[in-house]
């Protein structure tokens, strides 16, 4: 198997998506139900911890504790910062419970709190100007972040390569672009989610989007055996 032929692993990122309106069956509807029934449980979860329910707040560590610190992660290239900025952004959930109230879905609200941090990260990363990816020591083991499934061994290094290259690809992303290339296609969320959490209309982030798949399909020509003038 050549990188080329495995391609195939790429339309997710890179190929337009059809709308999730267009033509309604029953799979998209049952997650979506499975969706709004999380979301539920996690609101509930929240005004237990508005009256200062630390139970409450450990489960609710626990349900999004993967999904923040993967997206921190993919943002910074780096877990260690993303362990430290999800820590910083639970402590924030906690310390906001008093005020909070339900105006929107809570993972809009974890997002955005998420959102804010990781950037406020990445602007004091470039006013310190930190060492970028492309200077990092060539023996340090790669970092990636990618979800795995289990590749046979006959193409195991060049799935890690491919996965790798669109790792970096992500990371060269502009920083709004990026994040909503991670929320969307790590975290899953609807693009309405998105618009809440970048504050943008619904054709500006759908724009976003697109100008983000164009740029990593340049970045990965080679990969999809394509020429990019």
């Amino acid at each position: 198997m050549t990188l080329a032929s495995m391609a195939a692993t790429l339309p997710a990122y890179l190929m337009p998506e059809p709308e999730r309106n267009a033509l309604p069956h029953s799979p998209p509807a049952a997650a979506d139900d499975a969706g709004e029934s999380s979301d539920q449980e996690s609101v509930r979860l929240m005004l237990r911890v508005k009256e200062g329910d630390v139970k409450a707040f450990e489960q609710l560590v626990e349900l999004h504790q993967n999904a923040v610190v993967g997206t921190c992660a993919r943002m910074l290239n780096n877990i260690e910062d993303a362990h430290d900025i999800a820590q910083q952004v639970f402590i924030r959930v906690w310390r906001s419970a008093p005020r909070y109230e339900v105006t929107a879905k809570f993972t809009t609200w974890l997002f955005t709190i998420t959102r804010n941090l990781v950037f406020n990260e990445t602007r004091r990363r470039s006013r310190r100007k930190e060492v970028s990816m492309e200077q990092e020591n060539e023996d340090d083991p790669p970092k990636y972040f990618a979800d795995h499934s289990t590749p046979g061994a006959d193409h195991i290094t060049q799935q890690t390569e491919l996965e790798q290259a669109l790792d970096k690809a992500i990371a060269a992303l502009p920083e709004k672009q990026r994040i909503a290339v991670i929320m969307r296609r790590h975290q899953d969320l609807p693009y309405e989610d998105i618009c809440a959490v970048l504050k943008m209309s619904l054709p500006a982030v759908k724009s976003l989007l697109f100008r983000a798949r164009t740029e990593l399909r340049k970045h990965l020509a080679a990969y999809l055996g394509e020429d990019v003038e």
